[in-house]
């Protein structure tokens, strides 16, 4: 029976690894069959670089009527977690994506033990009894070759009997490893006898004490693609130099062909994004953990309050390309700021509250006010907010002495309550120590919001909470962790540049009831504050708010 010719997407440009996959469909390569992989390693949580990664080999699979498998990498126990393989799956399947298989280098862990006994009957690798020190030190450099192991010329039967004992534990931690028999004179380093094994005497996440042989990074992976018949292998640059030694092991054991091509990793101006690094944060405690809002983690950003598709967005902006450059964090906060602002519920939050009395006003007696939910979005109506004798505005929007280019309100000045009326201030009230404590003021009953006939023109407009009403909630004004564009570049510890306002607690502030109505999901936009979201430790009884973003960028004035 005739294969229908599978139809391309319509796109008019498309990124080199695009033009790979239709070429390769074009081609019939292994059926017009397309099966991609994303393959972490359960050693720490993902972060916003693995987000490029995720969208690549997800969303081109999707793109082409193919599959993605989700493979962890657990060959090293020591630093592997379950706790990681779960934060993982819940961060793939936030972003929007879902996996054909969920599947571990561990599944493979007895199919890679007998390629590795083909190569040793083949005579391509051999048991070294040498030290780490000896071994590296044997390796040479790109400009001269390296030294033969004493160990390299063993016998086949050597080997697999000293391979077998390796796997039966008879041998301490160090004491030998298996390496590749290739070539100590390549030029490519990767192929000076690499190590395929090393003995841990480690508890695996999976295994738990079966094994006590672990393969290397580059024997188990290209494996384990070719076991899983990936049609694409795509990962970052670092990994170009390694894909000859990948293509070597295929090749040697015979085994399905699957193909590595590389793209630039996803490198952000002023964070980190080496796991050893953000562990180091963490240990140190630096940071309330991974999911800290600071931390540049997956996890981290969606209790921060960014999207899944503000993430994707950024991701495709970034787009693919073969050359490494370094992408501006402003650009994820744009992309952030968009999606926000077409979805944000808009309401009004005082973080630091001076309290306003107004002298003229009729109690108990409140008046309505209509406010929009969301301008940008018609559909979701609007709330009624109460404006009434005792209301609170943020005290950095009051001066007593004004200074020049100060235009918010002033002793004897006016301004005007967002959705409300034209206040002026009259008296100041301080307390024993001098500081003000409320403001008496009056209001222009003819100026009420939308119906004004008071010929008054305040320069400001000022947000504002109901005394009567309002909820205390605590605002978490979260910043850049580091205040450095390159904070890990050069020989100082990243740690110098971290920036000492990244947190700012506002555990006094207050907010519209209407607060108490949303799910723990919403986002909101705080008038003139920026866009928040709740916290996962937020409760009925004290909601907690934590700021995504400001509302423009203020880091391009500060660094000019």
């Amino acid at each position: 029976m005739k294969k229908e010719k599978k139809e391309l997407p319509k796109e008019h440009s498309k990124n080199f690894l695009e033009l790979l996959i239709e070429e390769d469909i074009q081609a019939a390569k292994h059926d017009g069959r397309i099966l991609t992989r994303f393959p972490p390693e359960p050693n720490g949580y993902l972060h916003i670089g693995h987000s490029k990664s995720i969208c690549i080999n997800f969303g081109l699979a999707q793109k082409y009527g193919g599959k993605t498998n989700l493979r962890f990498d657990d060959t090293n126990p020591v630093k592997e977690d379950t706790a990681y393989v779960e934060s993982i799956k819940e961060d793939v399947q936030w972003l929007g994506f879902n996996w054909d298989k969920e599947l571990y280098a561990s599944d493979y862990f007895e199919q890679l033990y007998i390629y590795a006994v083909d190569l040793i009957k083949k005579g391509l690798a051999y048991v070294d009894h040498q030290s780490a020190e000896m071994i590296a030190a044997q390796k040479g450099t790109p400009t001269q070759p390296g030294i033969n192991s004493p160990y390299r010329e063993r016998t086949i039967e050597e080997n697999l009997l000293l391979f077998a004992q390796m796997r039966d534990g008879k041998f301490k931690e160090g004491e030998c490893v298996l390496r590749a028999k290739i070539d100590m004179a390549s030029p490519n380093m990767h192929f000076r006898d690499p190590l395929m094994y090393r003995i841990k005497f480690a508890h695996h996440h999976r295994t738990g004490d079966q094994w006590c042989i672990y393969p290397m990074y580059d024997f188990a992976h290209g494996q384990s693609d070719s076991i899983e018949n990936i049609t694409h292998s795509f990962c970052t640059l670092e990994f170009e130099v390694h894909r000859p030694l990948y293509n070597w092991y295929i090749e040697k054991l015979n085994i399905f062909p699957s193909t590595q091509t590389e793209f630039a990793r996803l490198n952000i101006n002023y964070t980190v994004m080496s796991k050893r690094k953000l562990l180091r944060l963490v240990q140190e405690k630096l940071v309330s953990g991974w999911d800290d809002p600071r931390m540049p983690t997956i996890a981290a950003l969606r209790r921060r309050g960014f999207t899944p598709e503000s993430i994707r967005e950024f991701c495709d902006r970034v787009g693919v390309a073969r050359r490494e450059n370094i992408i501006d964090f402003g650009l994820l906060e744009f992309c952030i700021r968009e999606h926000l602002n077409k979805i944000a519920q808009r309401l009004m939050v005082v973080l630091d509250p001076l309290k306003i009395i107004i002298t003229n006003f009729a109690e108990p007696n409140a008046i309505a006010m209509p406010a929009e939910n969301n301008p940008e979005d018609k559909s979701t109506g609007s709330r009624t907010i109460n404006f009434g004798r005792e209301i609170f505005i943020e005290r950095e929007d009051f001066l007593e002495t004004p200074i020049e280019g100060y235009n918010r309100l002033v002793l004897g000045g006016i301004s005007r309550m967002k959705h409300g009326f034209i206040i002026k201030a009259d008296e100041v009230i301080k307390d024993d120590q001098g500081k003000i404590v409320a403001l008496h003021c009056t209001y222009y009953p003819e100026s009420k919001s939308g119906s004004d006939k008071s010929g008054l023109k305040p320069k400001a407009v000022l947000h504002w909470v109901n005394a009567q009403e309002a909820v205390p909630v605590q605002v978490n004004l979260y910043d850049r962790l580091f205040n450095a564009e390159s904070p890990d570049a050069g020989d100082e510890d990243f740690l110098k540049h971290l920036n000492p306002d990244s947190l700012k607690v506002m555990d006094h502030a207050l907010a519209e009831p209407a607060i108490m109505n949303f799910t723990k999901d919403q986002k909101f936009q705080f008038l003139r504050l920026g866009y928040f979201c709740f916290d996962k430790d937020s409760q009925p009884h004290k909601p907690i708010l934590n700021r995504t973003v400001t509302l423009k960028d203020t880091w391009t004035k500060e660094t000019n």
